[in-house]
């Protein structure tokens, strides 16, 4: 055994839950497809009324996997998402993969410099988006071709009389109600409305890529992930392990974390889909409108963030709701502090246990025990399939003994095939099948996991990855900026937010309200500021790096002040 703890873990494993499975050969769609035929009638999404069953979902994908194909686009070509969950997301999804595609997950909440790099670098031929947020994909230039754009109206996802309502709250809010005319644009509707079914497109084999999950990795320049049809399968498969539930098809799965990142398409659509689960959509998470679904479809599992199981513990309304149906709760993204998981068991009844992940490991990696030991401040132990061990941080290769600090490396058939055209990238964290987390990590002597330090640097808000370098640069293009720096500062609801330390240059006077509103512009509204301090000058070492110790543990600069009340960010 390559680990100096022998695998003293899966002595530890919780009661009914194997230490391996197995992981067939076969790609997403054939086993989502078997699921669709087992159970065709059952109702597979739920969308504020609207109800989709599996058989509906799967012939919607099916017609508009037959329009991708007559739009000339070929096997291994993209198709970016550029959705909040709903139900076009799922639909799309799987029809880029029964034709064939490979699919580009995109936050909704990127603008500006965010999307014009990530398609710049994926160059989908096909995007999928809502009307509200074509005027976002309209200003950024990233492309010498003009690939086939699928506009959803917002409005056609509700049932009537709701889409009325939905016209009437967009044009009080001056978003657009209709889908722009163009030869590139198409209607969704008329996409899953397309005469035809496609002949089966078989991926050749389960290790062709079916996702490009983008992640700021450990460099905070986004690269994609190469996740394989085995890799979604595997992790799907192990999350179904875990979870241990005798009935898996009973199950009710609250969508309220985005399926644009890993975790929630993972563990809030790829596995329930596996196991015919229904599963309840929510566009993003709100609390007042978690509490609302949850009393009124009685879902059994709710995957989500710190935050949001926070937020329901101390909302002021929480016991005019039933929220006893929920069973099964897997935390993700951020670190969960044991009192918040103790309230909200006994507010539902159910398990709330922490795991732990990454995009490149397709997530799930670790986690606590369901039934079992939990233990505080631990990410729990290895799913099913997956090895672990720590590293010295020297070199790289010598397995650490219990108790000592190093970087946690895993193994599993969850690990990416690598980073989309970066080979110097994948060498760096890919070594004889071993993934090199970044993370800072220890195992105590039965093998449970804790996370010691994120990648250096690494700000975490509500579950959302901000690196310093990237907003540092947006502040650098401002005109009265001559210096800056970006550090995480701890919030209560959000784990951390940003903070910004800025110099001015002479003969200017930026205000830090003028500097937020300018970031917020350009990136997403979680990256910007949420403070800004002015100083004369940065702490920096003597080779010219900044001490961004120095800044976090530091007192309020020259002028500060706070950003207006951001709006809770997705869950990782």
């Amino acid at each position: 055994m390559d680990s100096a703890l022998d695998r003293a873990w899966l002595r530890h494993y919780p009661p009914g839950v194997p230490t391996q499975i197995e992981i067939p050969d076969r790609s997403l769609v054939e086993l989502v497809e078997e699921a669709v035929l087992k159970h065709p009638d059952r109702v597979a999404f739920i969308y504020y009324g609207a109800k989709w069953t599996y058989r509906r979902f799967w012939e919607a994908a099916g017609h508009l996997a037959q329009a991708l194909l007559n739009e000339g686009l070929q096997r291994g070509d993209r198709v970016a998402l550029y959705l909040p969950n709903c139900p076009v997301y799922p639909i799309a999804y799987f029809a880029a993969l029964r034709a064939g595609l490979t699919v580009v997950q995109v936050s909704p909440l990127y603008i500006g410099q965010d999307l014009h790099r990530l398609l710049g670098d994926a160059q989908p031929k096909a995007i999928f988006c809502l009307n509200i947020h074509w005027p976002n994909l309209e200003k950024v230039a990233w492309s010498t071709t003009s690939p086939i754009t699928y506009v959803v109206g917002l409005n056609e996802l509700y049932p009537f009389p709701a889409r009325l309502l939905v016209n009437r709250v967009l044009s009080r809010r001056g978003l657009p109600t209709k889908i722009p005319r163009s030869t590139q644009i198409r209607r969704w509707k008329s996409g899953i409305s397309t005469p035809g079914l496609p002949s089966p497109v078989r991926v050749q084999s389960a290790t062709e890529v079916a996702v490009l999950q983008y992640t700021g990795g450990t460099t905070g320049v986004p690269k994609a992930a190469m996740l394989t049809h085995r890799n979604l399968v595997a992790n799907a498969l192990q999350c179904g392990a875990w979870f241990n539930v005798a009935s898996q098809e009973r199950e009710i799965v609250l969508a309220s974390i985005p399926y644009f990142h890993v975790y929630g398409m993972t563990v809030a659509m790829t596995y329930p889909l596996l196991a015919g689960a229904t599963i309840v959509l929510e566009t993003r998470p709100d609390v007042d409108e978690i509490l609302k679904l949850i009393d009124k479809y009685h879902p059994t599992q709710f995957p989500g963030v710190p935050a949001l199981y926070n937020g329901i513990n101390h909302h002021p309304k929480r016991a005019e709701y039933d929220l006893r149906s929920i069973r099964i709760c897997l935390s993700g993204s951020a670190p969960l502090p044991l009192e918040v998981a103790k309230q909200f068991e006994a507010t539902t009844g159910g398990s709330l246990v922490e795991g732990y992940g990454l995009s490149e490991t397709s997530p799930v990696t670790h986690a606590n025990p369901i039934r079992g030991e939990r233990r505080a401040g631990s990410v729990g132990l290895p799913v099913p399939n997956t090895d672990q061990r720590v590293v010295d941080l020297e070199t790289g290769t010598r397995p650490l003994p219990p108790m000592e600090a190093g970087e946690l490396c895993v193994k599993g058939p969850q690990v990416m095939a690598g980073y989309y055209h970066q080979p110097e990238e994948t060498a760096a964290v890919l070594r004889d099948g071993w993934f090199r987390t970044g993370d800072i990590a220890y195992l105590d002597a039965d093998g449970y996991c804790f996370i010691v330090d994120r990648k250096k640097d690494l700000i975490n808000v509500g579950g959302m990855k901000v690196y310093p370098r990237e907003v540092e640069e947006v502040l650098f293009q401002h005109p009265a900026v001559a210096d800056a720096a970006v550090v995480g500062v701890p919030d209560a609801e959000l784990g951390e937010v940003v903070r910004a330390f800025v110099v001015a240059r002479a003969g200017t006077n930026p205000t830090a309200e003028e500097l937020i509103q300018f970031v917020r512009e350009r990136v997403a509204h979680y990256k910007a500021p949420r403070v800004v301090e002015f100083r004369n000058s940065l702490p920096r070492s003597g080779v010219q790096k900044v001490l961004r110790r120095e800044l976090r543990a530091g007192g309020t600069g020259t002028s500060g002040a706070p950003a207006p009340a951001a709006a809770t960010p997705p869950a990782r």
